[in-house]
């Protein structure tokens, strides 16, 4: 069912009150109505309400550039919302990705009881290919744990030992629970006891942690024997994947890494590679974001090279060639 709010703020609100009400929910937005939509997200990490959010990016700040690419809100998807929490963001590179993911997302939502992020971009957002849904069995989709306790000894917040994560009752079950953006007890009342708030905040980041390897996708190309491989996300993959194989036809050995999830990054399975290779190239529709991310994972076992473009146009796959030639 689709519901059309009067604005971002309303449409983040509602999403929420879905999914509260047992629905799975999904908002989208572009990067304006993103930003908007932090508060509320907020929200919803620390009441730990499952929903998913989808940003199509385009280029900013403010208004910036309507209609046209960029990917200059991978940062705002991990901190946009202050505080501290665990995040799951996705990043498709086509149509048929994005049917697949927002699959995923939900299941990822409801496994862990939180928000997750889908970031595509202006390019995928308007791009039309032939999709071909999976075959989805029941065992497929994911549901939120339900509390098998009576209404009366119902407990919210109170996590289940076996994975460390708490049930949710849906409102209009004859559950009770009190839902606030305070730091809050296993109850749900707002605490300002030392102890039950750093429990609060430990957990939240843990059930990422705890479970970051079910989490993590991420796709390698010709990876085995490379010296240069270039990183690269959503739209810029595609490109990326071109140059990469034109390289080899020139003796260049090329690999290429896509973070299909970029939080939880996949730092370890990145760091295996950064020891094998000489240099990592990282093409972006920014001025440097997941670039930071790369170099933190590397510590330095492979050279990092920044390659921006910031002017609403996509790579083409000789731009990524000629930094590809330039390097090797």
């Amino acid at each position: 069912r689709f519901i059309q709010m009067e604005d971002e703020i309303a449409g983040i609100a509602a999403t929420i009150g879905g999914s509260i009400a047992g629905r799975k929910a999904l908002t989208a937005t572009s990067g304006p109505g993103f930003s908007l939509k932090q508060e509320n997200l907020g929200f919803a990490y620390i009441a730990e309400i499952p929903i998913v959010v989808v940003d199509v990016m385009r280029g900013g700040p403010s208004t910036g550039l309507p209609t046209r690419t960029a990917q200059q809100d991978v940062m705002q998807a991990r901190w946009g919302t202050h505080g501290d929490h665990g995040t799951i963001c996705y990043a498709p590179s086509s149509v048929q990705e994005c049917y697949e993911i927002a699959i995923k997302a939900f299941n990822a939502a409801e496994r862990y009881r939180q928000p997750v992020l889908i970031l595509s971009d202006e390019i995928i957002g308007h791009m039309r290919e032939k999709v071909v849904p999976p075959a989805i069995k029941p065992e497929d989709l994911v549901e939120r744990k339900r509390p098998t306790d009576i209404p009366e000894k119902f407990v919210p917040y109170r996590p289940d030992p076996k994975d460390d994560l708490p049930c949710m009752a849906s409102f209009g079950d004859g559950y009770t629970w009190h839902i606030t953006g305070l730091t809050h007890n296993d109850w749900g009342f707002p605490t300002n006891n030392s102890d039950e708030i750093e429990k609060m905040m430990k957990r939240l980041m843990r059930k990422i942690d705890r479970f970051r390897d079910d989490i993590v996708e991420y796709e390698t190309v010709l990876t085995d024997d490379a010296d240069v491989l270039v990183l690269a996300y959503g739209s810029v993959a595609r490109t990326s994947q071109r140059a990469v194989h034109e390289a080899r036809t020139r003796g260049i050995k090329a690999g290429f890494f896509r973070p299909i999830t970029l939080w939880p990054f996949p730092d370890k399975e990145l760091e295996k590679l950064a020891r094998k290779v000489k240099t990592i190239i990282v093409p972006e529709l920014n001025c440097g974001q997941m670039v930071l991310e790369v170099e933190r994972a590397v510590h330095g076992k492979a050279k990092v090279v920044a390659q921006n473009l910031v002017n609403g146009e996509l790579f083409k796959p000789e731009d990524i060639l000629s930094v590809i030639e330039e390097v090797a």
